[in-house]
């Protein structure tokens, strides 16, 4: 598959809470391939946040709300009740933020216990009046965005969600194309997406079990979406981004790439544990280069034996060292 001259393929990362942080949005979007960003999510109740914490979230916001590559950052806002939903993305984009993008697909049970997430897709009249009450909140040239899921525990429920989103102004519509329940269990159900573009026009991103340049081909054939959006793929391979993008160069393959995957991806390894350290703390660096080095371990046997070695080491000076030793 090529892509034709007319058609821009535009390639997101997902917003993944305690993983995408801004360590991670940096690391990644220079590594390029990346046309857009979204933070972690913000969860809002019944309060507005101080400055502070916009600025803790997505520290973008000091770089005019982009990366220091350059990659644009949406601020993602998650919670049931649409006035102070509304005030928070008034005070965001007061600051900066680019966009605002609305998280109806989090599965995690604390947050759907709490009147968030996925537990709102059983609620289309809800989701209705909040997406319109941010939209008409912010300025018109400032994207609203929506992320959700097929539903809750009934695929069904995306249409008349995404009809709802459509008609409150919504800008894109990204669709993880699972259930709630179904929570991150493949297969994702891509063919869903032909089916919401039957029913409305919005301009849909597509989510959801796209780990390789394979599944991205497999995905744009089902949906015939230009717009994608990868999340733990990224994770065991950084540079899945730049792959597809580069699908129409002919310098590289697939084959290329594997060829040099152990190095190149545990290259990156050090110089992220040291921003980490810069970012926060050596116990938050240890923490999340181990959650890192286990994604890679995926299907890598020398990444493994990395992994497995330095999982066990919680002292700063140790698994520096260590980390630095089996790196080089």
């Amino acid at each position: 598959m090529n892509h034709s001259d007319t058609e821009k393929i535009n390639l997101f990362l997902a917003p993944m809470e305690g993983v995408t942080d801004w360590v991670m949005r940096d690391l990644l979007t220079a590594l390029g391939g990346i046309d857009q960003c979204v933070t972690e999510f913000l969860r809002v109740t019944d309060t507005i946040y101080p400055d502070s914490v916009f600025y803790k979230n997505c520290p973008e916001l000091k770089t005019k709300s982009k990366t220091r590559s350059g990659t644009p950052v949406f601020i993602q806002l998650l919670g049931g009740q649409s006035e102070p939903l509304a005030l928070n993305a008034q005070r965001a984009v007061q600051l900066g933020a680019l966009g605002i993008d609305l998280n109806f697909g989090c599965p995690a049970k604390t947050v759907n216990r709490h009147d968030g997430g996925a537990s709102l897709l059983k609620c289309t009249d809800r989701i209705f009046n909040i997406v319109k009450t941010v939209r008409d909140a912010i300025p018109k040239n400032i994207p609203v965005t929506v992320k959700i899921r097929l539903g809750f525990d009934d695929p069904a429920q995306c249409l008349d969600n995404a009809v709802a989103i459509t008609e409150a102004g919504a800008t894109w519509l990204t669709v993880h194309c699972r259930t709630k329940t179904d929570g991150y269990r493949p297969p994702a159900y891509w063919e869903w997406i032909a089916k919401i573009k039957e029913v409305t026009k919005i301009k849909i991103i597509a989510n959801g079990e796209i780990w390789t340049v394979d599944d991205f081909k497999k995905c744009k054939d089902v949906t015939g979406c230009t717009d994608f959006m990868i999340g733990r793929g990224a994770l065991r391979n950084p540079y899945v981004f730049s792959e597809i993008q580069n699908l129409n160069s002919a310098e590289q393959t697939t084959s290329d790439f594997n060829s040099d995957e152990k190095n190149k991806n545990l290259k990156l390894i050090p110089g992220f544990y040291q921003a980490c350290v810069l970012f926060k703390s050596e116990s938050f660096a240890i923490a999340r280069t181990k959650q890192w080095l286990n994604q890679l371990s995926h299907n890598n046997e020398y990444v493994k034996n990395i992994f497995d070695e330095l999982k066990i080491l919680e002292i700063p000076a140790e698994f520096k060292n260590q980390l630095e030793e089996m790196i080089h």
